[in-house]
């Protein structure tokens, strides 16, 4: 028969090798005690996500705008050497035909005096019809109100029967390509009659008073 020593009290059996904290039990732990971020971690990773989204939508308003005002400048670059392409056309073309001006006189002359055929005349016909195609348009017609931008006056006299300053006889033809004068047109100009205008008024004032004062119907 066993003896029981008094004053001890029995363990439960420990595994051989292991430690004493071994055998008691483990507290339990809280399944999100542990990997878990804290809410305020997320909340600074939204406002850092969202000021990057900012910053990128920033940046590419910025390069929109880059990207159309090098499209705007490209098309004012376009624009401007087509035109000084065409001003340098025009240039050209003006150059040339303003040398061949003197060959068109004699052609005209030619015309007036009746010397204007056979050879003659199909070569003249054909350089007038090229210089039509680029653009020379000759201009200038007896009859027409003197303009001393388009006109050149190398004669003055006076008419009665003109009532401003009227080209009369055109000695010489201009010649303009589209709206540029490469040669004003050389007239002869009359102005009205000094006195003529006072005379023709007071006719016309006396005409509408014998008008009124004409003899009553009975």
């Amino acid at each position: 028969m066993t003896e029981e020593t008094p004053g001890f009290e029995e363990k439960p059996d420990v595994p051989s090798g292991a430690t004493p904290d071994d055998a008691e039990p483990k507290a339990a732990t809280s399944p999100n005690s542990e990997g878990a971020a804290p809410a305020g971690d997320a909340t600074a990773q939204i406002a850092g996500l969202t000021a990057q989204l900012d910053q990128s939508r920033k940046a590419l308003e910025e390069r929109t705008a880059d990207l159309q005002r090098l499209q705007a400048e490209f098309q004012n670059y376009r624009r401007r050497v087509e035109r000084d392409r065409i001003t340098v056309k025009e240039i050209a073309v003006a150059n040339l035909l303003t040398e061949l001006l003197p060959v068109l006189d004699d052609i005209g002359r030619a015309r007036e005096h009746g010397e204007f055929v056979g050879g003659f005349k199909s070569v003249g016909e054909s350089l007038e019809t090229v210089a039509a195609k680029m653009g020379l348009q000759q201009f200038g017609k007896e009859g027409e109100p003197f303009d001393p931008t388009i006109h050149e006056a190398l004669m003055h006299s006076y008419a009665p029967d003109v009532t401003e300053t009227t080209c009369v006889a055109i000695l010489q033809p201009g010649y303009r390509i589209g709206e540029r004068t490469i040669r004003p047109a050389r007239v002869a100009v009359a102005e009205p009659q000094p006195g003529a205008q006072t005379v023709k008024a007071e006719e016309e004032s006396k005409a509408d008073d014998d008008k009124d004062n004409g003899p009553e119907e009975g």
